[in-house]
């Protein structure tokens, strides 16, 4: 499916490129010791956010469901739902830093899964056979899996600020940073989303295992139901204040790259029913 005779990837380039941008805006301004303007970086990640949602959109017509079938489209998705959170977080909290560290997270995610062919070799065509509550089950967990992105970025800054204050620098990108407090309240935020937006997925999921267990797979099962309990552990934790300050922090950078590791794995374990396309077939 084309768009003004552009392919589906074409535009998540595009989008990639913005990210990119935004990111190089920002590296730019640390280097100067300025804080970058905060509505410039807005506006970059929303022109990159408009440009991937149309791909996105572009894909989704040509696979007859939600863009998820694959590790590029999951790739894609992830730092899709990290940067719409953005996009509302950012305006909220006014954290200026934090587009540039989303921005260069979706940048790494849009440019690893471009850049790496095999990932979107194939593309699995209605690979959720209709079933319009495992594709909403689906899409949700990995929307989990954007604010658990967004919860990673402001665990890095919040140990950066912690950092800063232990040694007493207070200079260039430490001088731009949140409040510890500022950042510890969006962290316990992002992670009680994350948890209820993975709950409501499994809570979905569940209708259709109930009643047809046999085509349930037990790997991509016991994955997701680790990486789940994994983080309802933390937020409990957290909640009772057993688990706190950078111990938090390191906490959430581990479980998300342990749950970025898991997508390849719960990708592999997916059977489709449909013939699978090459993405060969259709245009870049």
């Amino acid at each position: 499916m084309t768009f003004l005779g552009f392919g589906d990837r074409m535009w998540f380039w595009l989008a990639s490129a913005c990210y990119v941008a935004g990111f190089v805006l920002g590296t730019v301004a640390l280097l100067r010791e300025r804080q970058h303007s905060r509505l410039a970086m807005y506006g970059i990640v929303a022109a990159g956010f408009a440009l991937q949602t149309l791909g996105l959109y572009l894909r989704g017509l040509t696979v007859k469901g939600c863009p998820i079938g694959n590790t590029f489209e999951i790739f894609q998705f992830t730092a899709w739902s990290a940067i719409a959170l953005y996009l509302v977080i950012g305006a909220t909290f006014r954290l200026s830093l934090l587009g540039y560290f989303t921005s260069c997270l979706s940048a790494v995610l849009t440019l690893v899964s471009l850049a790496t062919p095999a990932w979107d070799a194939d593309r699995r065509i209605g690979a959720f056979g209709g079933n319009t509550w495992i594709e909403f089950h689906a899409a949700l967990a990995l929307f989990s899996y954007g604010v658990f992105a967004l919860l990673a970025l402001t665990s890095f800054m919040y140990l950066l600020q912690t950092f800063s204050l232990k040694h007493k620098h207070l200079r260039g990108l430490f001088s731009f940073l949140p409040s510890i407090l500022e950042l510890d309240h969006i962290g316990v935020r992002l992670l009680v989303a994350g948890v209820v937006l993975m709950t409501w997925s499994l809570g979905v999921g569940s209708f259709h295992w109930l009643q047809d267990f046999a085509s349930v797979n037990l790997d991509k099962l016991l994955i997701t139901v680790g990486v789940w309990i994994a983080y309802g552990m933390v937020m409990i934790l957290r909640l009772r204040s057993r688990l706190v300050s950078q111990r938090l922090a390191w906490s959430c950078l581990v479980l998300f790259a342990a749950a970025l590791l898991s997508l390849g794995p719960v990708n592999a374990s997916r059977h489709p029913a449909t013939p699978v396309v090459p993405s060969s077939a259709s245009k870049p």
